[in-house]
């Protein structure tokens, strides 16, 4: 599957909360084969062929829409790879650090969620820049910044960071999108996944049980 000119249909709501006002972005459909988990090493998600398409298309848009909060409900959605992690349902919000939104005003957001018109979202010719082999390099070294955090709030795994972080991250999301479907249709038994980097240098006690957002393809429906 290809994602370069691929439409993503939305929904677009403004909640205001006293003298704040949030937009919030979400999937104009429910996301059906896609479940995201708290695990013991880490978050779990999910995700069969056209839940892949529906992420990639949310990390495009996050990492481009520094005043927006893209958020994809999940809690409601079943495993594709028939076995459940034993930690609690999330959802999924990811978000520009700038925004500098704090997820305790999550649930009160969700809660005024209304109807909206729906909107169109289409990806550019190539939604997903290549990342030269010193930028990767740089992204190892413990004081680079660009990195992407994570917080929990309101059953709602927070995903922050600025546009390079999103993007270092990309290609990650690319190959689940464009490349697993194919590997999966020759090789139904292959583990086909992305491994997204969270947050791996910033804990205070040198232990992240979150240092990473673990997300499996898989096309059979449990």
């Amino acid at each position: 599957m290809k994602l370069a000119g691929r439409e993503w249909r939305t929904l677009v709501s403004t909640v205001r909360l006293g003298p704040d006002s949030y937009r919030v972005i979400r999937p104009a459909r429910p996301i059906a084969h896609a479940s995201l988990y708290e695990g013991r090493l880490g978050a779990q998600l999910s995700v069969d062929k056209a839940a892949t398409a529906e992420l990639a298309s949310a990390w495009w848009l996050a990492a481009r829409s520094p005043r927006s909060l893209v958020y994809l409900p999940l809690r409601a959605g079943r495993s594709t790879c028939g076995e459940e992690y034993g930690g609690r349902r999330l959802d999924l919000v990811l978000l520009h650090h700038s925004l500098g939104f704090p997820a305790s005003r999550w649930k009160q957001v969700r809660a005024r969620l209304s109807p909206s018109a729906p909107h169109k979202v289409e990806l550019p010719p190539e939604p997903f820049r290549p990342i030269a082999w010193e930028e990767h390099e740089e992204s190892t070294h413990r004081g680079f910044r660009d990195r992407l955090r994570w917080t929990i709030a309101a059953d709602t795994l927070f995903v922050v960071g600025s546009r390079r972080a999103y993007e270092l991250q990309g290609d990650a999301v690319r190959a689940l999108a464009e490349d697993c479907p194919a590997h999966l249709a020759e090789t139904p038994d292959t583990h086909c996944c992305a491994e997204i980097a969270l947050g791996r240098y910033g804990a205070r006690d040198g232990r992240d049980p979150y240092a990473e957002l673990h997300v499996e393809c898989c096309n059979r429906h449990w």
